[in-house]
């Protein structure tokens, strides 16, 4: 664990982005707050690592399976026309999946999502529990 990284310190820096919904099997599944993509969430590893492949085969199998599970529970719950997937870490550098749906003629389809859009949608708490329960409904 670093103090910089915001996934092992779970300081106000992440709540500030997101909202924990839970545990998976190795990871913790946050709902990001900015919801112009509805139903983005974030899949982060419950270990400081900085490189998928620095896992074991084991772990990283685990892993996917959280990544998957959670992208079955968006495409459930909100009925998504694609789910894309991001895994950048340039700036905040620990295993963690953006998983992002995407709907047609909305913002950015057919373009690569983007980490902090222009709309930048926060929602109020009552919307946040609600997007939270069919998440968890599904998963």
């Amino acid at each position: 664990m670093t103090q910089s990284c915001i996934y092992c310190t779970k300081d106000e820096r992440i709540n500030n982005l997101m909202i924990e919904i839970g545990q998976l099997q190795v990871s913790t599944l946050f709902l990001f707050r900015e919801q112009t993509y509805r139903g983005r969430c974030v899949v982060a590893l419950n270990e400081h690592e900085t490189e998928f492949f620095h896992l074991s085969q084991e772990k990283q199998d685990a892993y996917m399976r959280d990544v998957a599970q959670t992208a079955r529970a968006i495409e459930q719950a909100f009925s998504p026309n694609k789910i894309n997937y991001g895994a950048f870490g340039d700036t905040m550098p620990h295993v963690h999946f953006h998983i992002v749906p995407k709907y047609e003629n909305e913002y950015t389809w057919g373009k690569m999502f983007e980490m902090n859009p222009a709309p930048n949608k926060q929602l109020s708490d009552s919307e946040y529990e609600e997007i939270i329960d069919l998440i968890k409904k599904n998963l």
